[in-house]
């Protein structure tokens, strides 16, 4: 047991995190290399910290009002229970933060993100879940889309960018399989948003509306006469709710008709449930 201690000993080492509970900042800071420290109700006002490393860092229910942190690099590092209410971060690094019930201003979707698109998704994730915490429902709507978008990005440059990150993590079948995610992300985006927009999900309702209006007109009426497109696109939402069966549809067409109808009513719900649970 001594041995197999000893072993593990060689392996690891303490990593000397500090802990700073019940502090105050009493000035502005600059250059202060603050990386791997627990900080613990740690409380600044109105304070301007520059070019400070953070990095790996812990900050439990830290008050930090109004202060301006200016290229700072907060890489590794987690807010739990704490308060940024105020406080701007311009140029900063937040490669692999963490935010957990913490109020912090949505402005820092703008200015805080990480350049790697699969960071920034990462990085709208971890804020959306957080504003959803604190109940802020425009600034968790504002972190879905930023991390869709940079979703789409990530999934689109793993099967076709050239850069060497990419060309490694996704190497001949994960590439495939990078493409067929991305086809699909693209699709249900077009579709209804990715489950965040009734809009979209409205232009795909008026789309297979047409789509049926076309397709009575093409087997059922005469095309050149202006009067059988009127009358479709009339019959066309009855179709859809299933009201009118035209007899020249199929019962295989009415059926995909139908199961199109249960398929989009769920999304529209799903949609609604996800509207009213951020409230």
């Amino acid at each position: 047991m001594k041995d197999y201690l000893q072993n593990m000993n060689n392996h690891f080492r303490p990593t000397g995190r500090e802990t700073f509970s019940d502090q105050g900042v009493a000035h502005d800071l600059k250059g202060v290399n603050l990386r791997n420290k627990q900080f613990e109700r740690l409380v600044a006002k109105k304070k301007r910290f520059t070019d400070c490393d953070f990095s790996y860092s812990q900050f439990e229910s830290a008050y930090l009002h109004n202060c301006v942190f200016d290229s700072c690099k907060f890489v590794g590092c987690k807010f739990t229970h704490s308060n940024l209410r105020g406080s701007k971060f311009e140029g900063c690094e937040f490669d692999y933060a963490e935010f957990s019930q913490t109020q912090v201003e949505p402005e820092i979707l703008d200015t805080g993100c990480p350049g790697r698109e699969n960071l920034q998704q990462k990085f709208a994730r971890t804020l959306r879940v957080n504003f959803h915490q604190v109940g802020d429902t425009v600034s968790a709507n504002k972190a879905i889309k930023i991390e869709l978008e940079a979703s789409r990005i990530h999934l689109y440059k793993a099967w076709r960018s050239r850069e060497s990150y990419y060309r490694k993590k996704y190497p001949s079948v994960k590439r495939a399989e990078a493409f067929f995610e991305w086809f699909e992300f693209v699709l249900l985006d077009f579709l209804w948003g990715n489950g965040e927009s009734s809009v979209k999900l409205l232009r795909t309702l008026l789309l297979v509306l047409f789509a049926i209006a076309m397709g009575e007109v093409y087997f059922l009426k005469d095309m050149k006469l202006l009067y059988g497109y009127l009358e479709a696109a009339k019959h066309a939402p009855q179709v859809f709710l299933g009201i009118v069966q035209p007899d020249g549809f199929s019962g295989l067409v009415l059926a995909g008709i139908a199961a199109i109808r249960y398929v989009m009513l769920a999304c529209l719900v799903s949609i609604l449930v996800k509207r009213f649970s951020r409230r």
